[in-house]
């Protein structure tokens, strides 16, 4: 090959390009490696790499790199930081002086609670009045409500904005709320709200809102899983009420869909743990818009909860320097003495998370899991049903859902705690996306999810050991080829 006597031949510069190319995959695959992510991830991404050429490079540089590390953007940069630094060192004291601690239920919980304040700056708030809502039917009234009665500002941060009756709604009431003086801020993730339409993005825009696009990902409508979304659902009103939970902005939680029901779970939030949610919601709004919202006053208001639900705001995601839910799970499972119920729409847990649930059920704990009997994707479902028959092998009983498409994501500890918030059983909330959850320390909030739950165990099949290994070859096969993308989807 002679590189300098002229243009080179085809077959000259095809071999460049190889060694080009086999360099690339080497450099790319040495980095998987050092950058010692879960064995999973690793494996499955070098298999991608190496055996879909060209396409495994693109998708893995599209999707695939970790910004955990390079931080997409520093929260400890901000200055208002300090002060969330400081109160929760002085918490930490208060902790260890035993202040906090004349609850019992808050003492049985000391070090899960002081894991939340070293991982993730979780104050653990007292005074909150929690409300559940049981599906939209529930939910979308008092979300209404609240925002009809707003006096100053509404700020609403949803995975997924759909166009349709809900969305009308919600817009009749931004543009009444915005002509009384309201100020509305809006933050939708471009990738999960992908079916919104340009008449209906334009109409949100027109009643005044200041509406914003989290991390824009062009092609949105060929893209389902592009890397680091924000699957938050928050919404602030006036400082004073919060909502968070699993619900999106979307008719089907009102309406249901093909199969059923769309069963899901949120939280009506007042108290301190309201401010906790407007300050994760005040970081991702200066993320997506520049603005700096720490200061006002008007968005962070005194408690007026004259009740007792120690809660913490727990948020993880790929600026943080600990996959903090995701710990929080695994301490949550490994003190169990009792029970552990979980619901999920997606049952691809990590290694640890899979780990602790088998141990904690054959340690004697009763652990139960309800998963949709149908998912929202097919290879989804194959590869959540991968997981199934080591869960039973260790004791864990299986359920699945069957009324519609089970959505709700809560877990229940020993009637002592509980969490509700936006983040699935799986790898993506544990690593990738922008995560809310609501730790609960109450045994009456507990034993009301805890209804809920057997509830939907009622409406629910039991999998049965012997039946589910008795299923077809095919479908063992496919559940297989899926649980290897798992950590990719």
């Amino acid at each position: 090959m002679h590189l300098f006597d002229g243009a080179l031949s085809f077959s000259d510069l095809w071999t460049l390009i190889s060694w080009v190319y086999t360099l690339l995959v080497v450099v790319t695959v040495v980095a998987l490696i050092v950058e010692r992510r879960e064995p999973v991830r690793t494996l499955a991404w070098i298999m991608v790499i190496t055996m879909v050429p060209v396409a495994g490079i693109v998708l893995f540089f599209s999707f695939g790199l970790n910004h955990r590390k390079q931080k997409i953007f520093n929260l400890k940069e901000t200055v208002d930081m300090a002060v969330l630094d400081k109160i929760c060192s002085e918490q930490l004291h208060d902790m260890a002086g035993e202040r906090i601690f004349s609850n019992p239920n808050l003492e049985r919980n000391r070090d899960f609670i002081t894991l939340l304040l070293n991982n993730n700056k979780a104050l653990l708030t007292l005074s909150n009045r929690v409300e559940i809502l049981r599906n939209g039917t529930e939910a979308f009234p008092s979300l209404f409500e609240a925002m009809r009665q707003a006096k100053e500002t509404i700020n609403i941060e949803s995975f997924i904005i759909n166009g349709g009756h809900l969305f009308e709604e919600m817009c009749t009431i931004i543009e009444e709320r915005i002509r009384e003086g309201v100020k509305v801020r809006i933050v939708y993730d471009s990738v999960g709200s992908r079916s919104l339409r340009r008449t209906d993005l334009r109409r949100l825009c027109s009643t005044g809102a200041d509406v914003r696009s989290f991390m824009p990902v062009f092609f949105t409508r060929f893209t389902s899983k592009a890397n680091y979304r924000n699957h938050r659902k928050i919404a602030v009103i006036d400082g004073k009420v919060a909502f968070t939970g699993g619900m999106n902005i979307a008719d089907r939680y009102i309406d249901g869909i093909r199969g059923g029901v769309w069963r899901d779970t949120h939280l009506r939030i007042e108290g301190d743990s309201v401010k906790m949610l407007q300050m994760l919601f005040a970081v991702d709004w200066q993320f997506v818009s520049g603005e700096e919202l720490m200061a006002d006053n008007r968005l962070f208001k005194p408690s007026t909860a004259n009740t007792v639900v120690p809660m913490q705001i727990a948020s993880s995601g790929p600026d943080s320097d600990w996959a903090s839910i995701m710990q929080a799970y695994f301490a949550a499972i490994s003190k169990a003495h009792d029970y552990i119920y979980c619901s999920s729409p997606y049952l691809l847990p990590n290694e640890a998370i899979f780990t602790a649930l088998r141990v904690a059920s054959l340690s004697g704990v009763d652990v139960r899991i309800v998963v949709p009997e149908r998912s929202d994707g097919k290879i989804v479902n194959w590869a959540s049903r991968s997981y199934i028959s080591s869960l039973l092998d260790a004791g864990v009983k299986v359920y699945l859902y069957q009324k519609g498409f089970n959505h709700s994501k809560f877990m229940l500890i020993d009637d002592q705690m509980c969490s509700i918030g936006s983040a699935n059983l799986d790898f993506r909330s544990f690593e990738d996306d922008f995560e809310v959850q609501a730790i609960i320390y109450d045994t009456a909030t507990t034993a009301e999810l805890k209804r809920h739950f057997l509830d939907d165990v009622a409406a629910s099949v039991e999998v049965e050991r012997e039946l589910w290994n008795s299923r077809s070859k095919i479908s063992v096969l496919m559940e297989s080829l899926a649980r290897l993308l798992g950590p990719l989807l």
